[in-house]
């Protein structure tokens, strides 16, 4: 048993991270008293990094992140006893392969019809789009189900099949550059100016939790965007400030901003 489960969440502010992490401690706990391998559904970077933080305080376990690819966004992880790190374990995931009319279909598209099956987000990991088919990584538990009942994504005919690892690719990103100028790198100001929205939106976004800088949710509008960071506003997607140029004569900030479609 581990005892007083509420030390390894006390460094931790956002309440779904400490329902999430509370979960992580009773699949550690299941792994420590029966010796068997655990895995998490997919995670953000933010949620890996928060796991992480109270899995590298056990000295009697080992974990493992798995999405498909390296660099995949979404991971799950896999947590076993520390006396089987010498193998290769693989986290319980499938990749699935749909094809059919998918042109000018996007991310939000594939997501949604994902979702409108009632499978949650957090069994679905990353969603990568090609020219022929788009390449889909979820839970094992549900990949079955998904081949037999998704037939169509918005008003497109679509086939599902199941594909092996090798097979899986990094999918094309589609995005737009932008160049703006604000009075400062502050995260309402970059935000309004990105999307065109009002200062007062965007302040109303970050008071209720529909922004997040590098996966995390901010509740700070005074917090400062750096260099590099992705920013996710619900519902109007995602972009990076991918450079900050300096300042004009009126002393405000020139920046440029990839915006992902």
């Amino acid at each position: 048993m581990i005892k007083d489960k509420e030390k390894y969440v006390s460094h931790i502010n956002d309440k779904d991270q400490i329902l999430n992490m509370r979960k992580l401690l009773d699949k550690i706990e299941i792994v420590i008293d029966k010796h068997s391998i655990q895995s998490t559904d997919f995670l953000d970077p933010y949620s890996r990094r928060l796991s992480k933080s109270i899995l590298n305080r056990f000295d009697n376990i080992s974990y493992s992140e798995d999405g498909g690819l390296i660099n995949a966004e979404r991971k799950i992880i896999s947590i076993y006893p520390d006396y089987l790190s010498f193998e290769k374990i693989q986290a319980p995931i499938v990749p699935l392969s749909i094809s059919g009319n998918i042109e000018g279909l996007t991310h939000k598209d594939f997501l949604g019809s994902l979702m409108g099956l009632g499978i949650t987000r957090e069994k679905v990991g990353d969603i990568l789009l090609h020219e022929d088919d788009v390449q889909v990584i979820v839970d094992d538990s549900i990949s079955d189900y998904i081949i037999f009942n998704l037939k169509k994504v918005g008003n497109k005919n679509v086939k599902v099949e199941s594909i092996c690892r090798e097979e899986i690719k990094k999918g094309k990103e589609d995005y737009k550059e932008k160049y703006i100028t604000i009075p400062s790198l502050r995260l309402d100001a970059i935000v309004s100016s990105t999307l065109n929205l009002s200062r007062n939106d965007s302040l109303n976004f970050i008071k209720h939790g529909k922004i997040k800088v590098n996966w995390e949710p901010i509740s700070k509008p005074f917090f400062e965007v750096n260099e590099g960071d992705l920013v996710s506003v619900k519902g109007y997607g995602r972009f990076i400030l991918s450079r900050v140029f300096g300042k004009t004569k009126r002393n405000r900030v020139k920046a440029s901003i990839t915006i992902f479609k």
